[in-house]
């Protein structure tokens, strides 16, 4: 599945160490808002310290669509929805050049390119 919209919100990163394995693990939760007429908002998150050191979302950031998986987890009885991202796409945005900076029409050739002759 995937949504596109802007980043409003980074929370701070949480790590620790799997009592299971004794691997060090890191994931980070994100707010994705997806315009409408009455925006949806949607809690993610991404895990391991490479996907998020790779992915580097940035609150404001805008026209992001992320690619995730929905899994559902028991604890205690009670149910839990968890949203993992798997991919971010960026909208390609166009260079802007302010007009100040823009780059010199290239000089006209001095001589017009030659001719050959035309047969007779």
């Amino acid at each position: 599945m995937d949504l596109t919209g802007t980043i409003i919100a980074v929370m701070p990163a949480q790590s620790g160490t799997s009592q299971r394995t004794g691997n060090q693990w890191m994931r980070q939760e994100y707010v994705l808002e997806v315009p409408a007429q009455y925006p949806k908002r949607m809690a993610f998150s991404i895990f391991g310290e490479d996907r998020i050191k790779q992915f580097a979302l940035q609150q404001g950031e805008q026209q992001v669509t992320i690619q995730f998986d929905i899994d559902a987890h028991e604890y205690q009885g009670r149910w839990f929805n968890e949203i993992r991202a798997y991919n971010v796409l960026r909208a390609q945005q166009p260079a802007v050049v302010p007009p100040n900076q823009q780059q010199p029409a290239p000089a006209a050739a001095p001589f017009p390119p030659a001719q050959e002759p035309l047969p007779f």
